[in-house]
C-alpha cells in the first residue's frame, strides 16, 4: 500500500517495508544547515525524505543518497516524481562509491541500537549493518574539509555520538534537544559537526 505526504511544494511516496516519514526526519531536516547550490549527500537515505526536505529550504542542490535496501529505488523515484535531478545509489554506505570530500552537507537518521543492547526499534534501527562509528567514519571521508555532518539520535547516546564524531575529526559545533511537548523529557538528539572545526559547541 502506498502512501503519500505533501512536505512543501514536493511530494514523498513511501511503500510498504520502507521506513515510514517520522518527526525525527522532519526535525533533522529542519535543523540541518544548508544552503544554495551545496552537495549533499544522505546516508541510509530510505524514501528520500531528508532530500525533499533539504530541497524545499535551499535551491540547486546536488542530490546523492544511499541505502543498504534494494527498496532505496523508491528514493529515487521520489526525486523523478518531483522534477529533481539526482542520484541514488544501493549498496554499503560504509564502502560508497563516491568522492571522498566531494560533499558540503551529509546527513544521516541513522540505526538508534547498538547490536545486544536490548532495545529494538526493528530492523531499520538496529546497528547490525552499521555502528555509530561506521557511520560517523562514513560521513568524515565523504565530506570536505569545513564541511557539515548532521545527525538525529536518541538523547541517552549523546556521549557516544560526540565522542564517535570527535574521533573522526568531525567537530560537534550545534547541538538541540527536542522533546515531544512541555513535561516531557528529551526524546530526540539533533547534531551538526563540521569536518576539521574548532572545538566550541552551540545549543540551539
Amino acid at each position: 500500500m502506498e502512501k503519500t505526504e505533501q512536505l512543501g511544494p514536493y511530494t514523498l511516496s513511501w511503500k510498504d517495508g520502507v521506513f515510514p516519514l517520522g518527526g525525527d526526519a522532519l526535525a533533522l531536516g529542519a535543523f540541518s544547515t544548508v544552503k544554495p547550490g551545496w552537495r549533499v549527500c544522505d546516508l541510509g537515505t530510505g524514501s528520500g525524505v531528508l532530500l525533499l526536505l533539504l530541497a524545499r529550504r535551499a535551491e540547486n542542490l546536488s542530490l546523492t543518497g544511499i541505502d543498504i535496501d534494494p527498496l532505496a529505488r523508491i528514493a529515487r523515484e521520489n526525486l523523478a516524481a518531483n522534477g529533481l535531478p539526482g542520484e541514488i545509489l544501493t549498496g554499503d554506505l560504509r564502502q560508497a562509491p563516491l568522492p571522498a570530500g566531494g560533499f558540503d552537507l551529509v546527513v544521516s537518521n541513522p540505526p538508534y541500537f547498538p547490536v545486544g543492547s536490548g532495545k529494538s526499534g526493528g530492523p531499520a534501527r538496529s546497528e547490525e549493518f552499521c555502528s555509530l562509528a561506521e557511520l560517523c567514519a562514513a560521513a568524515s571521508r565523504l565530506v570536505k574539509n569545513g564541511g557539515r555532518f548532521a545527525l538525529c539520535h536518541r538523547p541517552e547516546r549523546l556521549v557516544d555520538v560526540l565522542c564517535a564524531l570527535r574521533s573522526c575529526r568531525l567537530e560537534p559545533k550545534r547541538l538541540k534537544l527536542a522533546a515531544h511537548g512541555p513535561g516531557h523529557p528529551p526524546s530526540l538528539l539533533l547534531v551538526e559537526a563540521v569536518k576539521q572545526g574548532r572545538p566550541g559547541l552551540k545549543f540551539d
